[in-house]
């Protein structure tokens, strides 16, 4: 119904305020309280817009908006905002028919929040209601304010009743990887509804910190949250973080010691000190000045040596033939998705085809850097076909490699990971009892 003119001053949202005087109620009573900062909501919400409604990396905006933080707002904040991206097409689906018009976006992202905290989160209802309609009055939308205590309290009561009847795994994938994703799809969207714990690399003789669960490859498991720089051997190099799947391909080059590697795309150098602790004379290559420096801190917190070349791996060439090539390509990572849930949202098909002429470009820069006879291992951290076994296909029919297969015994460890053609595969949901695994692929060429 439409509002007959009011003779007030207008409202200021922002300040509650009309006319820089402070808004009194009838009767005299206490005027309406200032919302109380809330660094992790309101970062959260730069988050979730900037990924919404500017297709925006999360760690943008967490390394920019976060800077100076709090470190346990900060990773309050992360876990908000990665949770709301995790679940965004079912809590869209969930909001639609309690909405008689659609909001403005920003406003819709701040309920996706709301939405976040009382269903997956287990935030208590009151906090959960009450620091979304903070949240829009310190950003300006206080009109929107009554809307979100309504919509966000009846979800309190009927959130479960609501879900009832939604197919989230299929609301919370995008239709063209669902699609992509073929026989796969549900296991992995059920995968990537789990928070990824956290995997650690002993340095060889290190001990691991206490509460970790040794897996079948050797990795060490923690709970989802676990603060890696807390744990006893952190300063002292003992580990690093890396996750279970990501370790396989430097194993499946085989011995290495004593041997010439190149680690193309290297940074943040878990693979690079794998293959240093294995005795390899590695040289990393990484084309980001910021990201080599991180290696680099990297490697020299772990007491281990690797040679690091600021160049692009499609160009540079090392001064004589090497023996083995570790290409871990950049890709469209949806195999990190656990970690990464603004992948879902910020990738196109034709981004896929993009990386994939890079892929190429890059074996064959890999195929110019090898011996006849040398190894290059393949990986990317990519669900897609065509990041992966196509990428594979397309270097045999240009010609000068031969694919030879993982062996079962090579992949006893992770036997579920084998393709019937003797690839490496892997995605979230596999070892869900364990905890899953990020996705990955890889494969092995030998240069003729």
């Amino acid at each position: 119904m439409t509002q007959p003119p009011s003779n007030k001053p207008p409202l200021n949202p922002a300040s509650g305020t009309r006319n820089g005087g402070p808004r009194r109620s009838q009767g005299g009573r206490t005027p309406e309280r200032r919302p109380a900062p809330d660094p992790t909501r309101d970062l959260a919400f730069d988050i979730v817009c900037g990924v919404v409604e500017h297709r925006r990396m999360l760690e943008t905006t967490l390394d920019r908006a976060g800077q100076g933080l709090d470190p346990r707002d900060r990773a309050s904040a992360h876990r908000l905002a990665a949770t709301t991206l995790r679940h965004l097409g079912s809590m869209t689906e969930l909001l639609q028919p309690l909405l008689r018009r659609e909001p403005p976006e920003p406003v819709r992202c701040a309920l996706l929040m709301g939405v976040a905290q009382l269903l997956h989160l287990e935030t208590p209802p009151h906090a959960a209601v009450g620091t979304i309609v903070d949240l829009l009055r310190r950003r300006g939308l206080a009109p929107f304010a009554g809307l979100a205590n309504a919509v966000l309290r009846r979800v309190s009561r009927e959130g479960q009743e609501l879900l009832d009847g939604l197919d989230e795994d299929r609301l919370d994938v995008p239709p063209w990887l669902w699609s992509a994703w073929g026989k796969r799809a549900r296991a992995i969207s059920r995968g990537l509804h789990r928070e990824a714990p956290l995997d650690l690399t002993l340095r060889p003789g290190a001990v691991a910190p206490e509460g970790g669960e040794v897996l079948p490859t050797g990795s060490v498991r923690y709970p989802a949250g676990t603060r890696i720089m807390a744990l006893e051997g952190f300063e002292d190099g003992a580990f690093w973080a890396q996750d279970v799947a990501a370790t396989m391909p430097v194993k499946l080059m085989g011995d290495v010691a004593g041997k010439t590697v190149v680690d193309l795309c290297a940074a943040p150098g878990g693979k690079t000190a794998q293959l240093a602790t294995a005795g390899a004379q590695v040289v990393a290559v990484e084309r980001e000045e910021a990201r080599a420096k991180r290696l680099e801190e990297n490697i020299a917190r772990l007491k281990l040596s690797a040679k690091t070349v600021i160049a692009d791996a499609a160009t540079w060439r090392p001064d004589a033939p090497v023996d083995m090539v570790l290409l871990d390509a950049p890709c469209s990572a949806t195999g990190t998705l656990r970690r990464h849930p603004d992948v879902l949202w910020i990738k196109r098909p034709r981004d896929v085809t993009a990386l994939a002429e890079g892929q190429d470009a890059l074996i064959d820069a890999a195929h110019e850097m090898l011996k006849p006879g040398g190894v290059l291992l393949y990986a990317v951290c990519s669900l897609q076909d065509e990041e992966g076994p196509e990428r594979i296909k397309a270097a045999i029919a240009r010609g000068g490699w031969k694919f030879d297969p993982f062996s079962e015994a090579e992949l006893a460890d992770m036997a579920v990971a084998r393709t019937w053609d003797g690839m490496f595969r892997t995605h979230p949901g596999l070892w869900s009892e364990l905890g899953g695994m990020d996705g990955f692929f890889a494969a092995r060429l030998i240069k003729v």
